[in-house]
Protein backbone atom coordinates (compact mmCIF):
# COMPACT_ATOMS: atom_id res chain seq x y z
CA UNK A 1 0.00 0.00 0.00
CA UNK A 2 1.35 3.45 -0.91
CA UNK A 3 0.45 6.92 0.38
CA UNK A 4 1.12 9.99 -1.75
CA UNK A 5 1.76 13.44 -0.28
CA UNK A 6 2.35 16.59 -2.29
CA UNK A 7 4.17 19.64 -1.07
CA UNK A 8 2.35 22.95 -0.84
CA UNK A 9 4.02 24.08 -4.07
CA UNK A 10 3.17 20.81 -5.89
CA UNK A 11 6.89 20.47 -6.62
CA UNK A 12 7.83 17.57 -4.35
CA UNK A 13 6.27 14.17 -3.88
CA UNK A 14 6.81 11.81 -0.96
CA UNK A 15 5.91 8.18 -1.64
CA UNK A 16 5.77 5.83 1.33
CA UNK A 17 5.04 2.13 1.49
CA UNK A 18 5.74 -1.19 3.13
CA UNK A 19 7.53 -4.23 1.70
CA UNK A 20 6.91 -7.62 3.33
CA UNK A 21 7.81 -11.24 2.73
CA UNK A 22 5.02 -11.62 0.20
CA UNK A 23 6.90 -9.19 -2.06
CA UNK A 24 10.07 -11.32 -2.10
CA UNK A 25 11.35 -12.08 -5.62
CA UNK A 26 8.86 -9.70 -7.18
CA UNK A 27 8.77 -6.17 -8.62
CA UNK A 28 6.61 -3.59 -6.87
CA UNK A 29 5.41 -0.68 -8.99
CA UNK A 30 5.08 2.72 -7.31
CA UNK A 31 3.31 5.20 -9.64
CA UNK A 32 3.56 8.99 -9.51
CA UNK A 33 2.45 11.83 -11.73
CA UNK A 34 4.73 14.16 -13.69
CA UNK A 35 3.26 17.45 -14.88
CA UNK A 36 3.59 19.20 -18.21
CA UNK A 37 6.16 21.81 -17.16
CA UNK A 38 8.61 19.42 -15.47
CA UNK A 39 12.12 19.26 -16.96
CA UNK A 40 13.91 17.07 -14.39
CA UNK A 41 12.88 14.22 -12.09
CA UNK A 42 15.07 13.50 -9.06
CA UNK A 43 14.51 10.57 -6.71
CA UNK A 44 15.94 10.03 -3.22
CA UNK A 45 15.14 6.52 -1.92
CA UNK A 46 15.61 4.92 1.48
CA UNK A 47 14.24 1.90 3.32
CA UNK A 48 14.46 0.14 6.67
CA UNK A 49 15.44 -3.45 7.40
CA UNK A 50 18.95 -3.49 6.00
CA UNK A 51 20.16 -4.84 9.34
CA UNK A 52 17.80 -7.79 8.78
CA UNK A 53 19.30 -8.48 5.34
CA UNK A 54 16.50 -6.81 3.41
CA UNK A 55 17.47 -5.65 -0.08
CA UNK A 56 15.35 -3.43 -2.34
CA UNK A 57 16.60 -2.63 -5.83
CA UNK A 58 15.55 0.48 -7.74
CA UNK A 59 14.52 1.27 -11.31
CA UNK A 60 12.37 3.71 -13.29
CA UNK A 61 9.91 3.72 -16.17
CA UNK A 62 8.39 6.88 -17.58
CA UNK A 63 4.95 6.80 -19.20
CA UNK A 64 6.39 5.36 -22.41
CA UNK A 65 9.65 3.54 -21.82
CA UNK A 66 12.29 2.14 -19.51
CA UNK A 67 14.54 4.88 -18.07
CA UNK A 68 17.01 2.90 -15.99
CA UNK A 69 17.90 0.36 -13.34
CA UNK A 70 20.44 1.01 -10.59
CA UNK A 71 19.63 -2.02 -8.51
CA UNK A 72 20.99 -1.57 -5.03
CA UNK A 73 24.01 0.58 -5.91
CA UNK A 74 22.32 4.00 -5.82
CA UNK A 75 19.84 5.56 -3.44
CA UNK A 76 19.66 8.82 -5.41
CA UNK A 77 19.35 9.58 -9.11
CA UNK A 78 18.20 12.30 -11.48
CA UNK A 79 17.01 12.30 -15.10
CA UNK A 80 16.42 15.15 -17.52
CA UNK A 81 16.36 15.65 -21.27
CA UNK A 82 20.11 16.36 -21.37
CA UNK A 83 21.63 14.28 -18.58
CA UNK A 84 21.01 11.50 -16.13
CA UNK A 85 22.77 9.70 -13.30
CA UNK A 86 24.71 6.70 -14.67
CA UNK A 87 22.36 3.68 -14.77
CA UNK A 88 19.62 5.96 -16.12
CA UNK A 89 18.83 7.40 -19.54
CA UNK A 90 18.48 11.07 -20.41
CA UNK A 91 15.53 11.98 -22.55
CA UNK A 92 12.38 14.08 -22.76
CA UNK A 93 10.43 14.44 -19.52
CA UNK A 94 6.96 13.73 -20.85
CA UNK A 95 3.95 14.30 -18.62
CA UNK A 96 1.97 11.36 -17.38
CA UNK A 97 2.20 8.47 -14.94
CA UNK A 98 5.76 7.37 -14.15
CA UNK A 99 6.67 4.35 -12.05
CA UNK A 100 9.41 3.50 -9.63
CA UNK A 101 10.18 -0.21 -9.86
CA UNK A 102 11.22 -1.81 -6.58
CA UNK A 103 12.89 -5.19 -7.01
CA UNK A 104 12.90 -7.31 -3.86
CA UNK A 105 15.54 -10.06 -4.00
CA UNK A 106 15.74 -10.48 -0.26
CA UNK A 107 13.46 -9.99 2.73
CA UNK A 108 12.88 -12.38 5.62
CA UNK A 109 9.56 -13.92 6.64
CA UNK A 110 7.82 -11.70 9.15
CA UNK A 111 10.04 -8.71 8.30
CA UNK A 112 8.55 -5.38 7.30
CA UNK A 113 10.55 -2.77 5.41
CA UNK A 114 9.27 0.79 5.27
CA UNK A 115 10.43 2.75 2.23
CA UNK A 116 10.38 6.46 1.45
CA UNK A 117 10.88 7.89 -2.04
CA UNK A 118 11.24 11.67 -2.08
CA UNK A 119 10.76 13.00 -5.60
CA UNK A 120 11.61 16.52 -6.70
CA UNK A 121 10.02 17.71 -9.94
CA UNK A 122 12.11 20.56 -11.26
CA UNK A 123 10.29 22.94 -13.53
CA UNK A 124 11.67 24.96 -16.39
CA UNK A 125 13.69 27.94 -15.22
CA UNK A 126 14.36 26.71 -11.70
CA UNK A 127 17.97 27.21 -10.63
CA UNK A 128 19.81 24.43 -8.77
CA UNK A 129 20.20 24.84 -5.02
CA UNK A 130 23.98 24.43 -5.29
CA UNK A 131 25.16 23.01 -8.62
CA UNK A 132 23.68 21.20 -11.59
CA UNK A 133 25.90 18.13 -11.26
CA UNK A 134 26.59 18.09 -7.51
CA UNK A 135 24.08 18.20 -4.69
CA UNK A 136 26.29 20.12 -2.25
CA UNK A 137 29.17 22.59 -2.50
CA UNK A 138 32.48 20.89 -3.25
CA UNK A 139 34.20 23.16 -0.75
CA UNK A 140 32.82 25.37 1.99
CA UNK A 141 34.04 28.85 2.79
CA UNK A 142 34.73 32.07 0.93
CA UNK A 143 37.94 32.03 -1.13
CA UNK A 144 39.47 32.90 -4.48
CA UNK A 145 38.62 29.98 -6.80
CA UNK A 146 40.44 29.42 -10.10
CA UNK A 147 38.82 28.12 -13.25
CA UNK A 148 38.47 28.07 -17.02
CA UNK A 149 35.23 29.25 -18.61
CA UNK A 150 35.72 28.32 -22.28
CA UNK A 151 36.68 24.84 -23.56
CA UNK A 152 35.71 22.38 -26.28
CA UNK A 153 35.86 18.59 -26.62
CA UNK A 154 34.45 15.75 -28.72
CA UNK A 155 30.92 17.13 -28.41
CA UNK A 156 31.91 19.98 -30.74
CA UNK A 157 35.24 20.68 -32.45
CA UNK A 158 37.80 19.59 -29.83
CA UNK A 159 40.33 17.08 -31.11
CA UNK A 160 43.49 15.29 -29.99
CA UNK A 161 45.61 12.30 -30.99
CA UNK A 162 44.32 8.80 -30.34
CA UNK A 163 46.41 5.95 -28.88
CA UNK A 164 47.63 5.14 -32.39
CA UNK A 165 48.34 8.77 -33.26
CA UNK A 166 45.27 9.56 -35.33
CA UNK A 167 43.49 12.88 -34.94
CA UNK A 168 40.13 12.13 -33.31
CA UNK A 169 37.39 13.95 -31.39
CA UNK A 170 38.90 14.45 -27.93
CA UNK A 171 36.84 12.84 -25.14
CA UNK A 172 35.56 15.21 -22.49
CA UNK A 173 37.33 13.40 -19.65
CA UNK A 174 40.70 14.47 -21.11
CA UNK A 175 39.70 18.12 -20.55
CA UNK A 176 38.67 17.34 -16.98
CA UNK A 177 41.96 15.53 -16.34
CA UNK A 178 43.95 18.48 -17.73
CA UNK A 179 42.04 20.92 -15.51
CA UNK A 180 42.73 18.74 -12.48
CA UNK A 181 46.42 18.53 -13.32
CA UNK A 182 46.55 22.33 -13.53
CA UNK A 183 45.00 22.65 -10.08
CA UNK A 184 41.83 24.40 -11.19
CA UNK A 185 38.81 24.58 -8.91
CA UNK A 186 36.10 24.85 -11.57
CA UNK A 187 35.57 24.57 -15.32
CA UNK A 188 32.75 25.23 -17.74
CA UNK A 189 32.59 23.05 -20.85
CA UNK A 190 31.23 25.27 -23.63
CA UNK A 191 30.68 23.17 -26.74
CA UNK A 192 29.14 24.92 -29.74
CA UNK A 193 25.34 25.12 -29.48
CA UNK A 194 24.96 21.51 -28.37
CA UNK A 195 23.78 20.28 -24.99
CA UNK A 196 24.94 16.67 -25.43
CA UNK A 197 28.01 17.01 -23.18
CA UNK A 198 25.99 17.45 -19.99
CA UNK A 199 25.39 13.71 -19.65
CA UNK A 200 29.15 13.06 -19.68
CA UNK A 201 29.66 15.84 -17.12
CA UNK A 202 27.01 14.25 -14.90
CA UNK A 203 28.96 10.99 -14.96
CA UNK A 204 32.35 12.59 -14.25
CA UNK A 205 31.41 14.96 -11.42
CA UNK A 206 31.22 12.37 -8.57
CA UNK A 207 34.74 11.13 -9.33
CA UNK A 208 36.26 14.60 -9.82
CA UNK A 209 34.92 15.81 -6.50
CA UNK A 210 37.48 18.59 -6.09
CA UNK A 211 36.75 20.16 -9.49
CA UNK A 212 33.39 21.83 -9.99
CA UNK A 213 31.85 21.15 -13.41
CA UNK A 214 29.59 23.98 -14.57
CA UNK A 215 27.23 23.51 -17.53
CA UNK A 216 27.99 25.86 -20.41
CA UNK A 217 27.54 26.08 -24.13
CA UNK A 218 28.83 28.50 -26.74
CA UNK A 219 25.91 30.10 -28.52
CA UNK A 220 27.54 30.27 -31.95
CA UNK A 221 25.83 32.60 -34.41
CA UNK A 222 26.74 34.41 -37.61
CA UNK A 223 26.85 37.67 -35.61
CA UNK A 224 28.93 36.60 -32.63
CA UNK A 225 29.63 33.93 -30.05
CA UNK A 226 28.53 33.99 -26.41
CA UNK A 227 28.80 31.47 -23.61
CA UNK A 228 25.76 30.67 -21.50
CA UNK A 229 26.42 29.19 -18.07
CA UNK A 230 24.20 27.67 -15.42
CA UNK A 231 21.42 25.91 -17.34
CA UNK A 232 21.11 22.68 -19.30
CA UNK A 233 17.91 23.58 -21.12
CA UNK A 234 17.98 24.20 -24.88
CA UNK A 235 18.40 27.78 -26.10
CA UNK A 236 17.74 28.42 -29.78
CA UNK A 237 20.94 29.74 -31.38
CA UNK A 238 19.56 30.39 -34.90
CA UNK A 239 20.05 34.15 -34.88
CA UNK A 240 18.36 35.14 -38.12
CA UNK A 241 15.08 36.54 -39.34
CA UNK A 242 12.37 33.94 -38.99
CA UNK A 243 13.98 32.16 -36.06
CA UNK A 244 15.23 34.16 -33.07
CA UNK A 245 16.59 37.63 -32.31
CA UNK A 246 19.40 38.49 -29.92
CA UNK A 247 16.66 39.74 -27.60
CA UNK A 248 15.03 36.29 -27.70
CA UNK A 249 18.32 34.60 -26.80
CA UNK A 250 19.06 36.98 -23.95
CA UNK A 251 15.53 36.77 -22.54
CA UNK A 252 15.58 32.97 -22.69
CA UNK A 253 18.94 32.91 -20.89
CA UNK A 254 17.58 35.23 -18.22
CA UNK A 255 14.41 33.15 -17.82
CA UNK A 256 16.56 30.06 -17.20
CA UNK A 257 18.72 31.89 -14.63
CA UNK A 258 21.72 31.48 -16.91
CA UNK A 259 24.56 33.95 -17.39
CA UNK A 260 25.30 35.42 -20.83
CA UNK A 261 28.98 36.13 -21.56
CA UNK A 262 30.25 37.53 -24.86
CA UNK A 263 33.25 35.63 -26.28
CA UNK A 264 36.33 37.00 -28.08
CA UNK A 265 34.60 40.21 -29.23
CA UNK A 266 37.82 41.69 -30.59
CA UNK A 267 38.21 39.09 -33.34
CA UNK A 268 37.33 40.02 -36.91
CA UNK A 269 33.95 39.00 -38.25
CA UNK A 270 32.42 38.60 -41.67
CA UNK A 271 34.10 36.50 -44.34
CA UNK A 272 37.44 36.59 -42.48
CA UNK A 273 35.98 34.78 -39.50
CA UNK A 274 32.22 34.36 -39.69
CA UNK A 275 30.67 35.32 -36.37
CA UNK A 276 33.94 35.41 -34.45
CA UNK A 277 33.75 39.06 -33.40
CA UNK A 278 30.65 40.47 -31.73
CA UNK A 279 28.37 42.18 -34.26
CA UNK A 280 24.90 41.32 -32.95
CA UNK A 281 22.77 44.43 -33.37
CA UNK A 282 20.38 45.46 -30.60
CA UNK A 283 22.34 43.61 -27.92
CA UNK A 284 21.00 44.60 -24.51
CA UNK A 285 24.23 44.99 -22.56
CA UNK A 286 22.32 45.29 -19.31
CA UNK A 287 21.56 41.58 -19.81
CA UNK A 288 25.21 40.68 -20.42
CA UNK A 289 26.91 39.27 -17.35
CA UNK A 290 30.50 39.15 -18.60
CA UNK A 291 32.83 39.77 -21.51
CA UNK A 292 35.75 37.52 -22.44
CA UNK A 293 38.42 40.21 -22.21
CA UNK A 294 41.20 37.62 -22.41
CA UNK A 295 40.93 34.67 -24.80
CA UNK A 296 43.67 32.05 -24.96
CA UNK A 297 44.10 32.58 -28.68
CA UNK A 298 44.60 36.35 -28.52
CA UNK A 299 45.65 37.10 -24.90
CA UNK A 300 46.58 40.81 -24.70
CA UNK A 301 47.16 41.30 -28.41
CA UNK A 302 45.41 43.73 -30.75
CA UNK A 303 42.45 41.33 -31.15
CA UNK A 304 41.84 40.84 -27.43
CA UNK A 305 38.48 41.76 -25.97
CA UNK A 306 39.86 44.45 -23.65
CA UNK A 307 39.05 47.44 -25.85
CA UNK A 308 35.49 46.20 -26.48
CA UNK A 309 34.98 45.57 -22.76
CA UNK A 310 36.35 48.94 -21.66
CA UNK A 311 34.24 50.80 -24.22
CA UNK A 312 31.14 49.22 -22.65
CA UNK A 313 32.37 50.16 -19.18
CA UNK A 314 32.73 53.75 -20.35
CA UNK A 315 29.10 53.64 -21.50
CA UNK A 316 28.05 52.79 -17.96
CA UNK A 317 27.56 49.02 -18.23
CA UNK A 318 28.97 47.08 -15.28
CA UNK A 319 30.27 44.05 -17.18
CA UNK A 320 32.71 41.62 -15.61
CA UNK A 321 35.91 40.95 -17.54
CA UNK A 322 36.70 37.22 -17.64
CA UNK A 323 39.13 34.92 -19.38
CA UNK A 324 38.82 31.60 -21.19
CA UNK A 325 41.36 29.33 -22.81
CA UNK A 326 39.08 28.45 -25.76
CA UNK A 327 40.92 25.14 -25.65
CA UNK A 328 40.30 22.68 -28.48
CA UNK A 329 42.93 20.08 -27.53
CA UNK A 330 43.11 18.99 -23.92
CA UNK A 331 46.46 17.24 -24.44
CA UNK A 332 48.41 20.28 -25.63
CA UNK A 333 51.46 21.60 -23.73
CA UNK A 334 50.15 23.17 -20.48
CA UNK A 335 52.40 26.21 -21.04
CA UNK A 336 51.01 26.94 -24.49
CA UNK A 337 48.46 29.67 -25.07
CA UNK A 338 44.97 28.16 -25.06
CA UNK A 339 46.00 25.16 -22.97
CA UNK A 340 43.33 24.24 -20.42
CA UNK A 341 43.45 26.96 -17.75
CA UNK A 342 45.60 29.37 -19.83
CA UNK A 343 44.24 31.93 -18.97
CA UNK A 344 42.38 31.28 -15.71
CA UNK A 345 39.47 33.27 -14.33
CA UNK A 346 39.81 33.72 -10.58
CA UNK A 347 36.56 34.35 -8.67
CA UNK A 348 35.98 35.33 -5.08
CA UNK A 349 32.99 33.23 -4.10
CA UNK A 350 31.21 32.24 -0.91
CA UNK A 351 31.84 28.54 -1.62
CA UNK A 352 32.78 26.19 -4.42
CA UNK A 353 29.38 25.70 -6.01
CA UNK A 354 27.92 26.63 -9.37
CA UNK A 355 25.55 29.16 -7.87
CA UNK A 356 28.30 30.86 -5.84
CA UNK A 357 30.83 30.97 -8.69
CA UNK A 358 28.32 32.50 -11.10
CA UNK A 359 27.22 35.01 -8.47
CA UNK A 360 30.86 35.95 -7.92
CA UNK A 361 31.25 36.55 -11.64
CA UNK A 362 28.04 38.57 -11.86
CA UNK A 363 29.21 40.85 -9.05
CA UNK A 364 32.65 41.34 -10.65
CA UNK A 365 34.68 39.82 -7.82
CA UNK A 366 37.09 38.55 -10.44
CA UNK A 367 40.56 38.89 -11.87
CA UNK A 368 42.18 37.04 -14.78
CA UNK A 369 45.47 35.21 -14.32
CA UNK A 370 46.61 35.36 -17.92
CA UNK A 371 49.16 32.53 -17.70
CA UNK A 372 47.00 30.34 -15.49
CA UNK A 373 49.41 29.94 -12.59
CA UNK A 374 48.54 28.38 -9.24
CA UNK A 375 49.34 31.38 -7.04
CA UNK A 376 49.49 34.73 -8.83
CA UNK A 377 46.81 37.09 -7.72
CA UNK A 378 45.69 40.51 -6.61
CA UNK A 379 43.30 42.06 -4.15
CA UNK A 380 42.22 45.60 -4.94
CA UNK A 381 40.05 47.64 -2.57
CA UNK A 382 38.84 51.21 -2.20
CA UNK A 383 37.76 53.04 0.93
CA UNK A 384 35.72 56.22 1.21
CA UNK A 385 33.37 57.58 3.85
CA UNK A 386 34.08 54.58 6.06
CA UNK A 387 33.04 52.06 3.40
CA UNK A 388 35.46 49.52 1.89
CA UNK A 389 34.72 47.77 -1.39
CA UNK A 390 36.51 45.28 -3.65
CA UNK A 391 36.69 44.72 -7.41
CA UNK A 392 33.21 44.72 -8.92
CA UNK A 393 31.71 46.88 -6.17
CA UNK A 394 30.75 50.55 -6.20
CA UNK A 395 31.15 53.53 -3.92
CA UNK A 396 29.80 57.07 -4.27
CA UNK A 397 32.32 59.63 -2.94
CA UNK A 398 31.30 63.26 -3.24
CA UNK A 399 33.50 65.80 -5.00
CA UNK A 400 36.64 66.49 -3.00
CA UNK A 401 36.38 63.30 -0.92
CA UNK A 402 39.49 61.20 -0.50
CA UNK A 403 39.38 57.66 -1.87
CA UNK A 404 42.05 55.39 -0.40
CA UNK A 405 42.99 52.48 -2.66
CA UNK A 406 44.99 49.41 -1.65
CA UNK A 407 46.53 46.86 -4.03
CA UNK A 408 48.00 43.62 -2.71
CA UNK A 409 49.93 41.44 -5.17
CA UNK A 410 50.93 37.79 -4.67
CA UNK A 411 53.44 35.75 -6.67
CA UNK A 412 54.30 38.68 -8.94
CA UNK A 413 57.96 39.32 -8.20
CA UNK A 414 59.66 41.28 -10.99
CA UNK A 415 56.38 42.63 -12.34
CA UNK A 416 54.86 46.09 -12.05
CA UNK A 417 51.31 47.38 -11.65
CA UNK A 418 49.40 49.99 -13.60
CA UNK A 419 46.16 51.72 -12.65
CA UNK A 420 43.57 52.19 -15.39
CA UNK A 421 40.89 54.85 -15.03
CA UNK A 422 38.13 54.98 -17.66
CA UNK A 423 40.36 53.06 -20.06
CA UNK A 424 43.48 55.19 -19.70
CA UNK A 425 46.69 54.36 -17.83
CA UNK A 426 47.21 56.80 -14.95
CA UNK A 427 50.09 57.93 -12.77
CA UNK A 428 48.15 57.19 -9.59
CA UNK A 429 50.60 54.39 -8.83
CA UNK A 430 54.30 54.31 -9.63
CA UNK A 431 55.53 51.52 -11.87
CA UNK A 432 58.27 50.28 -9.55
CA UNK A 433 59.09 46.57 -9.66
CA UNK A 434 57.48 44.19 -7.19
CA UNK A 435 60.22 42.69 -5.01
CA UNK A 436 58.41 40.50 -2.47
CA UNK A 437 56.17 37.46 -2.92
CA UNK A 438 53.40 39.43 -1.22
CA UNK A 439 53.56 43.16 -1.63
CA UNK A 440 51.04 45.93 -0.92
CA UNK A 441 50.81 49.35 -2.54
CA UNK A 442 48.54 52.12 -1.26
CA UNK A 443 47.57 55.40 -2.91
CA UNK A 444 44.92 58.09 -2.72
CA UNK A 445 42.57 59.60 -5.27
CA UNK A 446 40.57 62.80 -4.92
CA UNK A 447 37.04 62.21 -6.13
CA UNK A 448 35.39 64.71 -8.46
CA UNK A 449 31.83 63.47 -7.86
CA UNK A 450 31.54 62.17 -11.44
CA UNK A 451 31.15 58.66 -12.79
CA UNK A 452 34.41 56.73 -13.18
CA UNK A 453 35.80 53.22 -12.95
CA UNK A 454 39.26 52.24 -11.76
CA UNK A 455 41.02 48.92 -12.19
CA UNK A 456 44.51 47.39 -12.13
CA UNK A 457 46.72 45.51 -14.56
CA UNK A 458 49.97 43.79 -13.56
CA UNK A 459 52.60 43.41 -16.28
CA UNK A 460 55.89 41.57 -16.62
CA UNK A 461 59.17 43.44 -17.24
CA UNK A 462 58.68 42.99 -20.99
CA UNK A 463 55.17 44.45 -20.80
CA UNK A 464 53.32 41.15 -21.11
CA UNK A 465 50.01 41.20 -19.25
CA UNK A 466 50.04 38.87 -16.24
CA UNK A 467 46.95 39.96 -14.31
CA UNK A 468 43.84 41.77 -15.52
CA UNK A 469 41.74 43.19 -12.71
CA UNK A 470 38.08 44.18 -12.70
CA UNK A 471 36.91 47.71 -11.92
CA UNK A 472 35.85 49.42 -8.77
CA UNK A 473 33.06 51.80 -9.76
CA UNK A 474 32.79 55.39 -8.55
CA UNK A 475 29.36 57.02 -8.60
CA UNK A 476 27.90 54.37 -10.89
Amino acid sequence: MTDLFCSAQQADLVLRGTITGKDRESYVEVPFEVGASVVRVTVDFSYTGRDQHTTIDLGLFDGERFRGWSGGNKSWFTVSETDATPSYLPGPIRPGTWKLILGVPSIGDGVKSEYVATIHLQRSGEAPAASTFSRAPLRAGAAWYRGDLHMHDAHSDGSCLSQSGAKVPCPLYKTVEAATARGLDFIAISDHNTISHYDAMRELQPYFDRLLLIPGREITTFEGHANVYGTTEFIDFRLEKGHVSIDDIQRQTEKLHGMFSINHPGLPSGSACMGCGWAAKDTDYSRVGAVEAINGGTLDGPMSGVAFWQEKLNRGFRLTGVGGSDNHNATMDPQAHSAVGYPATVVYAAELSERAILEGIRTGHVFVDVQGTRDRGIEFTAQADGKTVMMGDAIAPVAGANVHLVLTMNGLEGAHAEVIRDGEVTTLLDASVVKEHTETREFDYEADGKRHWVRVNVRAADGALLILGNPIYLNL
